[in-house]
């Protein structure tokens, strides 16, 4: 390492543990003594830590904010109205990265949706980037390295230690020199009104509300194998799996895991043991309330049974090839001038709907996007 990148990574340490002094903002009296500083700031960051890993439902558990006075951690944890928190953010442009997840997460937790955002990963994507993961880019932008061991903590934990805050700290303190860099390359290659327009999209899909449909949500990887009868009782099975998850506060692969249930669901319908099949360690009160909703299953009629789910696929004409092919073209070929990912043009799927049916499908795609498929 060179001396005066050496340098730059001891300063950066130091500037980490100066920030960690600030602490969690935790109660409505220091999110109060905060709101000045966010409402006038001429620029903000955000990140949200969750605890999808360690419980369920998953929760916002962390809310991370950088503005030019500094960077703040904000605990929705704790007993504190954030309603003044998403207003102050509400009026202002959010530099994000890979913002996908936390919108949706502030969108089903807090119906909170942005103005705008400056989302650093989809600009990195679309200067070409191929590794566009926060860490890469500071490390290639900025020359910083960050420390990644909390990636996986548990973030509902109280109080955060001192690495958490520190690493929970880092996912903004950077966001906006990062964001100054890939702007102004952004506009150098004439791709600013793209990001603007694909952020606005992003913004507009993940404000829509989630809709569960009850008759494939319990449809899990595997369990198109079955049959009727045994999808009867893998239906009982996810919905036992769900009730012990959420009374449990675990994700539901720590109570049973996908493949462990169409292998019970088609041992229950041919009449083999299933006790051999269950974890070992499992409780008596699990294992008695799993028996009874695998015997739920078979003692359903016939007529309740779930229909196994049949795709029917329309074979494409010859015409409807060709259309396909040179669209495939047209957009590889723009990709490899731009040197970005073709699917940030189209998916196969998108050029798959374009060549049955231009009309209809191209008002589906921005602006930016149709104007290279044409």
């Amino acid at each position: 390492m060179r001396p005066n990148q050496r340098l730059r990574q001891h300063f950066h340490f130091l500037i980490s543990l100066h920030r960690y002094t600030a602490g969690v903002i935790d109660t409505d009296a220091k999110l109060a003594a905060f709101l000045p500083a966010l409402q006038s700031a001429t620029w903000l960051a955000l990140d949200t830590e969750a605890d999808s890993l360690h419980a369920y439902p998953e929760k916002v558990c962390l809310i991370q904010i950088s503005t030019a006075a500094g960077d703040e951690l904000i605990d929705p944890l704790a007993k504190t109205n954030l309603d003044p928190l998403l207003d102050a953010l509400a009026v202002h442009e959010l530099i994000m990265h890979g913002a996908d997840y936390d919108l949706r997460l502030f969108r089903k937790h807090h119906e909170f949706v942005p103005r705008a955002i400056f989302d650093t990963m989809l600009a990195a994507r679309l200067l070409g980037e191929r590794q566009f993961g926060l860490s890469s880019l500071v490390e290639k932008f900025l020359g910083v390295k960050l420390d990644k061991a909390s990636q996986k903590a548990d973030w509902a934990r109280r109080p955060l230690t001192e690495r958490m805050e520190t690493y929970a700290r880092n996912d903004t303190h950077h966001l906006k020199p990062l964001s100054d860099k890939l702007k102004l390359e952004l506009q150098n290659k004439n791709r600013l009104g793209w990001h603007q327009e694909s952020c606005a999209r992003l913004i507009e899909e993940c404000s829509q509300p989630s809709v569960v449909d009850g008759d494939s949500v319990w449809r899990v990887k595997g369990s198109h194998v079955l049959n009727r009868h045994a999808l009867a009782v893998m239906r009982e099975l996810w919905q036992w799996r769900e009730t012990e998850a959420i009374a449990a506060n675990r994700p539901p692969f720590f109570i049973l895991s996908h493949e462990k249930m169409v292998e019970l669901a088609e041992a229950a319908v041919g009449r083999q043991a299933v006790d051999p099949l269950l974890p070992p360690r499992m409780s008596p009160r699990r294992r008695d309330t799993l028996v009874a909703a695998i015997r739920a299953g078979l003692a359903l009629p016939h007529d309740r049974h779930p229909e196994k789910v049949r795709h029917h696929s329309t074979r494409p004409t010859e015409t409807e090839m060709r259309r396909y092919r040179e669209l495939e073209r047209r957009r590889d070929a723009h990709a490899h001038k731009l040197c970005i990912d073709p699917t940030l043009i189209a998916s196969r799927a998108t050029l798959g709907d374009l060549a049955r049916d231009w009309e209809r499908h191209a008002a589906e795609l921005m602006n930016w996007q149709r104007e290279l498929m044409k």
